[in-house]
């Protein structure tokens, strides 16, 4: 059984999408070890309550990055933790934080990196006229929005779009994408070369 940690500082959709994708089947031999919020007042803390998980909050206002990121890998590290999935998760991690978890942090980001990474990524996209958008789950490095790419979906822009209704639909998207993300990652069978993920077999 893998154990999964969640970060998210709202209201966690994509982790409320991963929960029933473990309750569903679709993420075999997994189960949510904890949720950890930056925020007390986060959606995603009530919803992980009503769902009888692990939850704690780490407050990161008032503290150096140092002092949170050590709390909120201690508690991973209590709680076993095999796999980090970043699901709204509004702070940048640190490179100490991610040396402890190398391949072991995931994050989705809102378009298909690595087009406009950073925040108001659908904004972004649609400004700037593209016919095509979409999401990608990449790991977590140093830098970001950077780490090697484990999915991405497309997602087209319509001309009746406005950038509300794309992000709409590329949360759907979302939604599906890290599921299969997560699936790839703990059945290991994928090996990195340069920056590219190539599924064992398939070379």
């Amino acid at each position: 059984m893998h154990n999964l940690g969640i970060l998210l500082s709202g209201r966690g959709s994509n982790f409320v999408a991963i929960a029933d994708s473990i309750d569903a089947g679709r993420i075999a031999d997994a189960r949510i070890a904890v949720v950890i919020s930056s925020r007390a007042d986060a959606l995603g803390v009530t919803t992980a309550r009503q769902r009888s998980l692990n939850t704690v909050v780490i407050p990161s206002k008032g503290r150096t990055r140092e002092e949170h990121d050590r709390e909120v890998v201690g508690t991973l590290k209590q709680h076993h933790v095999d796999l980090i999935c970043l699901a709204g998760y509004m702070r940048l991690l640190s490179p100490w934080f991610v040396q402890q978890f190398p391949r072991r942090i995931l994050n989705i980001h809102p378009s298909l990196l690595p087009a406009f990474p950073g925040l108001e990524a659908q904004e972004q996209a649609f400004a700037y006229g593209v016919k095509v958008s979409g999401c990608t789950v990449h790991f977590v490095d140093e830098e970001l929005d950077h780490g090697a790419i484990i999915v991405q979906k497309a997602v087209p822009v319509g001309d009746g779009d406005d950038e509300h209704s794309l992000a709409e639909r590329i949360l759907e998207q979302e939604h599906i994408g890290y599921t299969e993300a997560i699936n790839i990652v703990l059945r290991g069978k994928f090996k990195i070369v340069g920056r590219r993920l190539r599924m064992k077999g398939r070379e």
